[in-house]
């Protein structure tokens, strides 16, 4: 009896120790009323909707991150800048101070990310969708991944035009990251279970924000956010990326503000293209064939592209390079690139002294660098046109001699194993296309098609900036991308005539960049159907089916449960049939239940033992496939609903099994 009375004299003890330490605290009543306040508050709070404040958030964190980031990029290259000037004219010193300097960050940049997760390198986009269709990759949302990633971008921003690379993809998986790090916040906020479709709704409002944060546009980057990166999009996730986008523009542009770099929020890219008359309707045509260029143009880029990115993994000395020695290999890339934009040698024929957003301003400026060479004044922040003019090459060649040359130096940049964007070098290729283009007709029509209305060459620098990346990412939005970053609406019509012009050459011929990037790493993605026209309609299930099934009766038990599961080690649900003589399919018992199953019941008689139907939880199949459906219908039913695999049943009889693999190959 003493022993039984013991646990509960324990428990009194404890309490009075407890109430003993509250009683010594100060304030008690006050305390109470404060807590009463706070937790009224919160429930406000709450019932207006927590997505809104965590949708804001992600924005705000975003803008605050693109901005820093920007800060500290421009600090170092103004460094580098001023090294390379005050050097002296000591051709050697120069060519070190140019070279060595982005070298050094390139290879801290590979270092430091691969240090902390191999994860980190490249864009992180095809990741992102592959992560989007259901299938999991481990450690590319983590947080470490997210740190690896800004430091890394930033030395690779920093870098300047010597490398060539942006920073679109990169900030849309680091808002990914975040945004799955403010889903486990807000699990611990509102004590609620985050399911599956939580996180992806997240996961979609952070795409539209990564690429707000870079060009302070929420419109094209919502809509560019639904063409690259989802095949089926959900209509109830719009305004979440919307709302979050904005939230992340307006504090991005209103930072710039507050910095006293504008005196209001404008466009990131500021243009004076004229608004009383944009364009000639007969230019439409010049238009139409400078999209037509850019689309083939963009498929020459995409098949080298991915050739390049295959031959680096299978080359012996390239790919034990990037196996062991990833650094080492980034020097080598990165030293070549410095050495040819060396100022004093090939480096004057390409404007290599300009930064990314300084090569836009130049190549969308409104005035006809023709008529400026014959009687403009050198010098001045508005004369960012005569980095392109040389004294014994005109402006046509040196910007021939740059779209030669940075076709294959931005396809040698993409194989470097550090964090870094491919969009942005790909819009400023795209502007010098419609540059030269529009130079190229200012200078056959001199007066203007109609007289008195002269060829503004900058219209069509943004019409190839955005046709060119339209159809390298397959997308259409980007029209929308380039009148949103430069605030100029006017001439929407020709740019998207441009786009649609190009994406219907890029689309018949190559895959995007992103799905090459996905063919070239084996993700588990599923690629898509290209055209209407193919013989998907003709294929049926039961061609590509996997017709070795394991399946379990209603009546296994112990033995038969054991065989299946060392039988099937990767295997998640297995099927339920009626019996081995009537395999009707009944539904699919996880692993999970069958391992409780195993270590509840066992053969050997010494109590009864439990079979499958009785003590596990069967959960019904809500979609089964016929053997007659076609690829087309399963490829749309997997890409739609995310599915990992479909049971296939004739009659009722459970005859096979389609899973992403098949459905892939």
């Amino acid at each position: 009896p003493r022993h039984g009375h013991r646990p509960q004299e324990e428990e009194a003890a404890v309490e009075r120790v407890l109430l003993w330490e509250k009683s010594w605290r100060p304030c008690p009543k006050a305390r109470r009323r404060l807590q009463g306040c706070l937790a009224f508050v919160r429930r406000q709070l709450l019932r207006v909707g927590e997505d809104w404040y965590f949708l804001c958030a992600l924005g705000v964190l975003m803008a605050m991150i693109s901005f820093m980031t920007d800060l500290l990029v421009f600090r170092l290259f103004e460094a580098h800048r001023w090294l390379y000037q005050e050097i002296g004219d000591y051709p050697v010193l120069k060519y070190l101070s140019w070279t060595m300097y982005p070298v050094a960050l390139a290879a801290f940049s590979t270092g430091f990310s691969q240090s902390i997760t191999p994860h980190s390198a490249g864009s992180g986009v095809p990741e992102l969708q592959t992560i989007l269709t259901g299938v999991m990759l481990e450690d590319y949302l983590s947080i470490k991944n997210f740190g690896a990633k800004v430091v890394g971008l930033t030395c690779t921003l920093a870098c300047g035009s010597t490398v060539f690379l942006g920073k679109v993809g990169p900030y849309v998986h680091i808002s990914a990251m975040l945004a799955a790090y403010l889903g486990k916040m807000r699990t611990s906020v509102t004590k609620e279970y985050e399911d599956k479709v939580k996180q992806n709704e997240m996961l979609v409002a952070a795409q539209a924000v990564g690429v707000a944060a870079v060009f302070g546009a929420p419109m094209s980057g919502v809509l560019f956010s639904i063409e690259v990166m989802a095949s089926h999009f959900a209509v109830r996730d719009y305004w979440r990326g919307f709302f979050a986008a904005t939230c992340g523009a307006f504090m991005f542009r209103l930072l710039a503000v507050f910095n006293s770099e504008q005196e209001t929020i404008m466009a990131l890219f500021r243009t004076d293209l004229k608004l009383d008359f944009p364009f000639d309707l007969r230019e439409t045509f010049f238009f139409l064939a400078l999209g037509i260029v850019c689309g083939v143009v963009a498929c020459a880029y995409l098949f080298c592209q991915r050739w390049l990115l295959g031959y680096v993994r299978e080359n012996r000395f390239t790919a034990r390079l990037l196996a062991t020695d990833k650094p080492v290999y980034t020097v080598l890339v990165v030293l070549l690139l410095a050495s040819i934009t060396f100022p004093p040698s090939l480096g004057q024929f390409m404007a290599s002294q300009l930064t990314m957003k300084e090569y836009l301003v130049s190549l969308f400026d409104n005035r006809t660098w023709g008529e400026l060479a014959r009687g403009a004044p050198p010098g001045g922040p508005g004369h960012l046109w005569h980095a392109w003019c040389h004294p014994s090459v005109s402006f046509f060649g040196t910007l021939a001699f740059f779209l030669l040359m940075k076709f294959w130096m931005l396809i040698l940049a993409t194989t470097l194993p550090l964090p870094a964007g491919y969009f942005m070098p790909i819009f400023v290729y795209g502007a010098a296309l419609g540059r030269l283009a529009g130079e190229t007709v200012a200078a056959l029509f001199p007066e203007g098609i109609t007289p008195g209305r002269p060829v503004v060459p900058g219209g069509y620098a943004l019409a190839g900036a955005a046709a060119f990346s339209g159809a390298v990412t397959h997308s259409v939005s980007t029209a929308l991308l380039a009148c949103e970053a430069t605030g100029h609406l006017a001439w929407a019509l020709p740019i998207t005539a441009a786009v649609l012009a190009a994406n219907a050459v890029a689309q018949k011929w190559q895959p995007s960049f992103y799905a090459g990037t996905i063919i070239v790493k084996r993700l588990p993605y599923l690629p898509p159907i290209r055209s209407r026209h193919m013989a998907s309609y003709r294929v049926r299930v039961e061609e590509f089916m996997s017709h070795q099934v394991l399946s379990l009766a209603k009546a296994a038990a112990f033995s038969e449960v054991l065989a299946a599961l060392t039988a099937a080690p990767g295997a998640t649900d297995f099927p339920v049939v009626e019996s081995a003589e009537s395999p009707t399919l009944v539904g699919t018992v996880s692993r999970a239940e069958l391992v409780a199953f195993l270590q509840s019941h066992s053969d050997t008689g010494e109590k009864p033992a439990g079979t499958v139907g009785d003590d596990c939880a069967v959960e019904p199949v809500m979609l089964q496939l016929s053997p007659w459906t076609s690829l087309h219908q399963t490829h749309h039913l997997f890409e739609l609903l995310k599915l990992q695999q479909l049971f296939v049943t004739r009659g009722g009889e459970l005859v096979g099994t389609v899973t992403r693999a098949e459905v892939r190959r």
